[in-house]
């Protein structure tokens, strides 16, 4: 599913038009990533969470030329699935 599919299945869903579901979930999506971005933790209940972690620096292998190379810390955005939507995979 793409962006403009969930705007359209959020729409039907809720009864909106696509114009205010479109405004509603770029409003989330703005929301969630400004919070990522303070180092937040975003827990929505029930779905699932989203938090930053830092992935430390260490040394790799470049695959072509088999060189060394140092790989440098940076942070990475984890999603962790609610019990809900875990459950209603299985």
């Amino acid at each position: 599913m793409n962006k403009s599919e969930l705007v359209s299945a959020i729409a039907a869903s809720a009864g909106l038009s696509k114009v205010d579901s479109k405004k509603a979930l770029d409003a989330t999506l703005e929301a969630i990533a400004g919070a990522l971005k303070a180092n937040d933790k975003v827990a929505l209940l029930g779905f699932g969470t989203f938090a930053v972690t830092e992935r430390p620096a260490h040394d790799g292998v470049n695959p072509a030329t088999k060189e060394k190379i140092h790989i440098p810390a940076k942070k990475v955005i984890k999603f962790k699935a609610g019990a809900e939507l875990s459950g209603a995979l299985n």
